[in-house]
């Protein structure tokens, strides 16, 4: 039988016969066996590694959806070639959104500067309107103008009130004279025309000047009967106010209060002004003499009793001691002559009392429930017991007495009250009426100017004892208490 080709060739190799048995050779059989056997396993590994390779890309020709490679090729071109365009539409897109943004952002800009333009128009104009109504307001309330008020200066200085009243009726004839027709309180436009009629248009004319002429009077006598001193300036302004409007409404036909006209009106206004003030400051000058009077009576009445009384003691001392002196009774004698001596002393000192009337007493009185802790009273009285003159003053004008610091004679206590007055004169409540003699102190500190201007005191009580004040505080408590 004829060897195979291989086996006589010598190379080694065996091979597969139609049964796929492999024909080992003759010579070197098993050491062939074992490289074939080895390379069978290489092939198989390698086979497995191609077998997984092929999954994989039948799995992503799957996803593919089995696209050729060229097909694949012209896809990746065609892809690149969509993505530059969306790249550049969206380049496009921003640039005309940025676009779009900045003009809508000028165009919000040049609204804000158009309604910032607006805005400040409308506030310029409402600041103007705003001060036109301000200068047609005028301040009326009695409050405001209290809270403003200050020392009374008069405009036309004058002696006494019955001068001011002369001088006011003859400002009051010259106002008369010229609200007559054709006087000249009124002054309107001549050459106006109705109904191609000269004559009916200066008797339009003078007819509306007539009513605004009526208008201002009616103005002007109300603030006149209405004037209190401390609203003349708000009366002035008032009238003159009336005035300018007078001019707005007229001013189609030139119509206007004039000048000198006005000012009669004002100086008019002045001397009503001026002449109330002079009656107050006289009714006041003629109430505090009658006051002093009184007082001066009052005193004197008492100085009267008191002599009245004193006399008949010595009348009766006289008697007693003429009787004790018939019955030889010397030592009884001694007893009334030292009781009449002693009545002889206080004789004089009521005499001398009536013919000094600078002598009296200073007081130092306080009212802590009425007034507070910082605030006295330091006055004179003339009177043989001052604490009368207390008593009066602490009666149903006050809710609580008066507290007695320090009551001090003096042959000059006229003097030494206006010293004191001088000292405390920048602590004076009432800075207009000096009558009122109530300062912002306390006890001690009135003391000390006291002791500095007489020298001595007797007796001074620094603390108010203040009784029913603090009565009245305790029941008080009591009572919100029990609530």
């Amino acid at each position: 039988m004829e060897q195979p080709a291989t086996a006589a060739n010598g190379t080694g190799r065996g091979r597969q016969n139609p049964l796929g048995e492999v024909e080992i050779p003759l010579f070197g059989a098993r050491g062939r066996a074992r490289d074939l056997a080895a390379e069978v396993g290489q092939l198989k590994i390698e086979m497995g590694a191609c077998q997984g390779e092929n999954d994989r890309l039948r799995t992503e020709m799957a996803r593919l959806g089995m696209l050729s490679a060229m097909e694949l090729e012209r896809r990746q071109v065609d892809l690149t070639s969509e993505i530059a365009e969306q790249t550049a539409a969206l380049q496009r897109q921003s640039r005309e959104h940025a676009v779009a943004l900045d003009r809508q952002a000028q165009e919000a800009a040049e609204h804000r500067r158009h309604d910032i333009t607006v805005a400040e128009a409308q506030k310029a104009r409402l600041e103007e309107r705003l001060h036109e109504l301000q200068q047609l307001i005028v301040v009326t309330e009695e409050t405001a103008l209290l809270q403003e008020v200050g020392i009374y200066r008069y405009r036309h200085p004058l002696t006494d009130a019955v001068a001011y009243q002369a001088r006011l009726a003859q400002v009051q004839d010259r106002i008369r004279t010229m609200t007559r027709r054709d006087g000249g309180a009124v002054l309107a436009a001549t050459g106006w025309t109705v109904n191609g009629s000269r004559v009916q248009g200066q008797a339009m004319v003078r007819d509306f000047s007539k009513l605004m002429l009526r208008a201002y009077n009616a103005e002007a006598d109300n603030l006149v009967r209405s004037l209190k001193p401390y609203k003349l300036d708000s009366a002035v302004d008032r009238l003159t106010k009336v005035a300018a409007t007078i001019v707005r409404l007229g001013k189609t036909m030139d119509i206007r209060i004039a000048d000198a006209y006005h000012q009669l009106r004002i100086q008019e206004l002045e001397l009503t002004a001026d002449h109330q003030e002079q009656l107050a400051e006289q009714k006041e000058r003629e109430r505090v003499e009658r006051d002093r009077l009184r007082e001066e009576r009052r005193v004197e009445q008492e100085l009267e009793r008191e002599r009245l009384r004193l006399d008949k003691q010595r009348q009766h001392y006289e008697n007693m001691l003429a009787a004790l002196a018939a019955k030889g009774d010397r030592d009884g004698a001694v007893r009334y002559q030292e009781q009449l001596a002693e009545i002889e002393q206080k004789i004089q000192a009521v005499d001398y009392r009536a013919a000094n009337v600078r002598a009296g007493y200073v007081y130092v009185i306080s009212n802590v429930g009425a007034f507070g802790k910082q605030m006295v009273k330091v006055g004179m009285t003339r009177r043989l017991d001052p604490l009368d003159r207390v008593r009066e003053l602490g009666d149903a004008s006050v809710p609580f007495k008066f507290d007695v610091h320090a009551l001090f004679f003096s042959e000059d206590a006229v003097g030494i009250e206006a010293k004191m007055h001088a000292c405390l004169s920048e602590r004076r409540v009432n800075r207009v009426n000096q009558r009122r003699e109530f300062f912002y102190a306390t006890p001690h500190e009135v003391k000390e100017h006291l002791l500095a201007l007489t020298g001595d005191l007797l007796q001074y009580d620094e603390m108010p004892e203040a009784l029913e004040y603090h009565q009245s505080l305790a029941q008080n408590r009591t009572a919100r208490a029990a609530l």
